[in-house]
């Protein structure tokens, strides 16, 4: 029989632990840095469930976009990219209800912020499912691999959201350092693992051409691997650098950052170009990578599976030999030029011979009023820094389709050479024109452009 004290005992143990499940219901689960290792169900109850809300999802990330922005393919007459698409024209981040632009950039900042009038497509850009993040890659890129590889770049679980017409084109053109007299050596071709000795055996020396081979070359990623928490239907031998970084440029696919936490803080990425890497010294919009070879191995070890690497040994995490293979693989991406921009002299700066009054007056205000060249210097039109925009004085803090607009901290100077192959802009893609970006730092660093200033600005932009 219990005596009397373990009688007391065994109640009061009882009380402890019922009060503690009690507590633990009523709390939240703490932030993990930590992606979940076991699976909680099967592949095919993941596949079935995430497929069944994809709808839904893509649903609400597209209203989204058409309550910021207008979507119209609106092109400008006579303006192309290297290889001929048309750019985009025109603001097309929708203002506040009776408020123009003009109205707006006389505010001050504590008007435009209490009286919650910063333009909702100014404010960071959600992943088209922030809540899941991963790479997910425009159609016409899934389309073209497939064709040429039979891999597919489909996800179950969400589509890419951006309309095609705000995108770069595709395939993008490639210019080299090494060889200015070629052009584009792209012969119109996405490069891959099926044709990049074909393009360029007698151009690249051998340890440039296992660079590029590197660079075609699938490894597992975070999403497309052979697991069964993967996000395509079939088990995938992964991405390559060039599924992003297409011919050595952009096709705009997304993913969010990997080195923030929680979820909802994490920044979407717009794929920068790696068309002139060789004057840059910093990588990553956020990390401050000092080379381009920190970036490269960064890319496969981290970024490809959130920075997690517990998740990244489980899915097949490919470690680069820095000595050679992460080497060859910068060894390309430093020859990698700038597009051609025949009204810039040997300084950056525009040739009056050949530029019209309106890209004149434009560089006026770029290098003046403007202010842009405080950043963005030329000739190549960065500074290779850090800038803090601190946006989030206009604005206050709230929830997107799972994304916390808030600070974003600082961001890399992004060089503007050949700016108008590399749409959206900023480096969550938030900014869908040239003209987006002129009237989003016109307000941020309260410059107070008039509107014909404004469109000079952009004519000059063209030229870079």
């Amino acid at each position: 029989m219990m005596n009397k004290t373990t009688m007391l005992f065994g109640v009061t143990l009882a009380a402890l632990i019922t009060a503690e499940v009690m507590q633990s219901q009523a709390e939240q689960m703490p932030s993990n840095s930590y992606a979940p290792v076991v699976d909680k169900e099967t592949f095919r109850q993941t596949a079935k469930r995430m497929s069944q809300a994809k709808p839904a999802i893509m649903d609400r990330q597209m209203d989204l976009l058409e309550q910021r922005y207008d979507l119209r393919n609106r092109k400008m007459d006579n303006v192309t990219m290297s290889r001929g698409k048309a750019v985009q024209m025109g603001v097309r981040v929708r203002l506040p209800k009776g408020i123009t632009w003009e109205e707006l950039s006389n505010m001050s900042v504590t008007e435009i912020h209490d009286r919650g009038l910063w333009p909702k497509g100014f404010l960071p850009l959600p992943h088209p499912n922030h809540t899941e993040g991963g790479m997910v890659f425009p159609k016409f890129h899934i389309d073209e691999i497939k064709k040429q590889e039979g891999r597919d770049l489909t996800r179950f679980d969400l589509d890419y959201d951006i309309p095609e017409h705000f995108l770069p084109e595709f395939p993008p053109a490639i210019y080299l350092t090494t060889r200015p007299d070629l052009g584009d050596v792209s012969k119109g071709k996405v490069v891959t693992n099926q044709n990049y000795y074909e393009l360029f055996n007698g151009i690249l020396n051998p340890k440039q051409l296992e660079g590029v081979r590197l660079l075609v070359t699938p490894f597992a990623q975070q999403q497309f691997n052979h697991t069964n928490d993967r996000r395509s239907l079939k088990p995938h031998s992964g991405v390559t650098c060039f599924d992003c970084h297409v011919n050595g440029h952009t096709n705009a696919a997304t993913h969010l950052v990997g080195d923030i936490r929680p979820q909802q803080f994490r920044h979407r990425i717009d794929v920068p170009s790696l068309r002139g890497v060789n004057i840059q010294r910093l990588f990553g919009s956020q990390r401050a990578l000092k080379t381009v070879e920190d970036f490269t191995e960064f890319e496969q070890r981290a970024a490809y599976f959130d920075g997690d690497p517990v998740i990244a040994a489980k899915k097949g995490v490919n470690v680069l030999e820095r000595a050679s293979q992460v080497h060859a693989m910068a060894e390309f991406e430093e020859i990698l030029d700038f597009p051609p921009a025949p009204k810039l002299d040997v300084f950056g700066k525009l040739i009056p011979a050949e530029a019209t009054e309106a890209e004149l007056r434009g560089e006026k205000i770029f290098f003046g009023k403007g202010k842009c060249s405080v950043c963005h210097s030329a000739p190549y039109y960065t500074d290779n820094l850090m800038h803090n925009l601190k946006t989030e004085r206009f604005f206050k803090p709230q929830m997107v389709n799972g994304r916390m607009a808030s600070a974003d901290g600082p961001i890399k100077t992004f060089p503007l050479r050949g700016i108008k192959d590399s749409p959206p802009y900023l480096h969550d893609g938030r900014l869908l024109t040239l003209a987006d970006t002129v009237e989003f730092f016109n307000l941020v660093l309260e410059l107070k452009l008039t509107a014909q200033e404004k469109r000079d600005l952009v004519a000059f932009m063209l030229c870079l």
